[in-house]
C-alpha cells in the first residue's frame, strides 16, 4: 500500500510547541502594545495569549514544547505583500527580460524568490499576475519555502493594453487569449467571460484586470480608458458568480471610476487619484493598494537601463504623484494595502516600501496597510494579520517596536530576529531561536 509519506516525501513534521514568555504583543487593530504577554504556538496557528506570571504552569503543553523568555522582544503579525509578481524573477537585463523570461527559466527560479520574501517578514502574498495555481500548492504542501499565495492567475487585459508588451511596429496580431508573460490578451464581452472562467478554473482566488494605461506596456498612454463598460461588467460579474472579485490596474480618476462604475473592488497603484475619486472609494469600500518603491526603484540610478526609453517618462509621471495619492486616500478614509510591484531583480527593494510610506503616513497606518487590511481584501480577516487565539501562527520577531518606528522593518538585517509561518521558524537571527524548517538528520556516528 502507497502511504501519503510516499506520496510526498517533502511533507513537514507538525509544527512544534512554542511557549514565548515575556513578550510584547504588538495589536494592529487598535496600535496597542499588550506587554508581558505569554504567546503559545500549537498546531500552526495561535493557541492563547495571556499574561504571563511567575507562577505559570503549562501542565502537557510544556511537555515537548519550546520556552522561549521573549523579554524585551516585539512579536508582530506576518507582513502580507498584496501586489507582487513572484514569477518575474532576477536574472534579466531589463523590463522586457524580466516580464517575458522564458516559462522555464522563471520557474526555476521562483523558489529562491519565494524563499527571499518569506525571510523578509512576508508570510502572505497576493500576486497580482503571473504566479500559478502549482506554485501556490508546493508552497502550501512545504515542497519549499515561500509566502501563503492569494493568486489572479493571468491578468486580463485588452488588445493594446497593459499586458499588450508589442510594440507599435509589431504587425503580427494576437488571438483571443493570447498569454503575454503576466497578462493575457482578450477582447469583447465572449472573451472577457470565457478567459475570467478559465483563470478561475485554473486556480485564480481573484481576477485582475487592466482599466488604464500602465508604465510598462509601450502603446498605451496613462490617460488611456481600457475595456468597455460591458467587457468589464462582463468579468464582475464571473467572479461574484464564484464569490469573489476583481481588481484593476489603474492610475487616473476616469480609469478608476471606470472600474468601480462597473463593480470592481479593489485599484491597483491609483496614482493620480484625486480627492472626489477617492472619496467614492470610501464610500464603496474599495480598497486601494499603492506600489510606490517599484516606481522609486525604476528611477534609481542603479537601475538604469532597466526601463526602454518610452516607459521613463510615464514612470517619472506617476513617481512624483504616489506620495500625495497616498495622503489623499488615507484623509478620504480608503483602506489602504501594502504592495510593491517589483519586477525582475528590483525585489530585493521590496521592504523599502515602509519607508516611503512613512514619509506620510503613521507607523500604525502603515503596519494596518501591511496586516489587517489586506487580510480583509483576500477575505482572510478571521485568520491572518493579528496574534490571537486561531488565527494563524505568522508573527515575527522584532527587537523594537514598530509602532514607534516603522522603518525598522525596512532593516531586517539588524531588527528581524526570527520570521515563523504556520508554526514554523522559517528565518531567525535569534540564537534562542533556531531555525526548524529543515528536516533533522539521523546522526550516524
Amino acid at each position: 500500500m502507497v502511504t501519503k509519506d510516499f506520496l510526498k516525501p517533502w511533507k513537514r513534521s507538525p509544527a512544534r510547541r512554542y511557549i514565548f514568555r515575556h513578550a510584547n504583543v504588538v495589536d494592529p487593530v487598535d496600535g496597542s502594545i499588550r506587554e508581558n504577554a505569554t504567546v503559545i504556538l500549537r498546531h500552526g496557528v495561535v493557541e492563547s495569549v495571556t499574561e504571563t506570571s511567575s507562577t505559570d504552569d503549562y501542565g502537557d503543553l510544556a511537555a515537548g514544547a519550546i520556552v522561549i523568555d521573549a523579554r524585551g522582544r516585539y512579536l508582530c503579525p506576518g507582513l502580507i505583500d498584496a501586489h507582487v509578481h513572484l514569477t518575474s524573477t532576477p536574472g534579466g537585463r531589463g523590463l522586457a527580460d524580466s516580464i517575458k523570461m522564458a516559462p522555464d527559466r522563471s520557474k526555476m527560479r521562483q523558489p529562491f524568490v519565494c524563499q527571499q520574501m518569506l525571510r523578509r517578514g512576508f508570510t502572505s502574498a497576493r500576486d497580482c499576475g503571473g504566479a500559478t495555481l502549482a506554485l501556490k500548492e508546493a508552497i502550501a504542501d512545504g515542497v519549499f519555502p515561500g509566502p501563503r499565495l492569494f493568486i489572479a492567475g493571468h491578468a486580463l487585459s485588452q488588445t493594446g493594453g497593459h499586458s499588450d508588451f508589442r510594440s507599435a511596429d509589431d504587425t503580427h496580431e494576437c488571438c483571443g487569449g493570447h498569454i503575454t508573460g503576466l497578462g493575457r490578451l482578450v477582447d469583447g464581452v465572449a472573451e472577457c467571460m470565457k478567459y475570467a472562467r478559465e483563470e478561475l478554473r485554473m486556480g485564480a482566488d481573484f481576477i485582475k484586470i487592466m482599466t488604464g494605461g500602465g508604465v510598462a506596456s509601450p502603446t498605451d498612454a496613462l490617460e488611456n480608458l481600457q475595456f468597455t463598460t460591458e467587457e468589464i461588467k462582463a468579468i464582475t460579474t464571473v467572479a461574484a458568480n464564484s464569490r469573489t472579485y476583481v481588481t484593476a490596474h489603474a492610475y487616473t480618476p476616469e480609469s478608476i471610476r471606470h472600474a468601480i462604475d462597473n463593480g470592481v473592488l479593489g485599484i491597483e497603484h491609483g496614482n493620480l487619484l484625486d480627492e472626489p475619486t477617492a472619496a467614492l472609494m470610501a464610500e464603496k469600500g474599495v480598497f486601494l493598494t499603492p506600489t510606490l518603491i517599484t516606481y522609486s526603484e525604476m528611477s534609481s540610478p542603479e537601475w538604469e537601463g532597466f526601463l526602454p526609453p518610452e516607459s521613463v517618462q510615464k514612470n517619472q509621471q506617476v513617481l512624483q504623484a504616489g506620495l500625495k495619492s497616498l495622503q489623499i486616500a488615507v484623509a478620504a478614509g480608503v483602506t489602504i494595502c501594502f504592495g510593491t510591484d517589483l519586477l525582475g531583480p528590483m525585489g530585493v527593494a521590496q521592504t523599502k516600501e515602509f519607508s516611503l510610506r512613512a514619509k506620510v503616513l503613521t507607523p500604525l497606518q502603515v503596519l494596518q496597510s501591511a496586516t489587517i487590511n489586506p487580510a480583509r481584501l483576500c477575505k482572510q480577516e478571521a485568520f491572518l494579520g493579528q496574534i490571537k487565539p486561531g488565527f494563524a501562527a505568522d508573527l515575527l520577531v522584532l527587537t523594537q517596536n514598530p509602532l514607534q518606528d516603522i522603518t525598522i522593518l525596512d532593516d531586517p538585517d539588524r531588527h528581524l530576529l526570527a520570521v515563523i509561518k504556520e508554526g514554523y521558524v522559517h528565518a531567525s537571527r535569534w540564537s534562542k531561536l533556531p531555525e526548524d524548517i529543515a528536516a533533522l538528520q539521523r546522526i550516524i556516528e
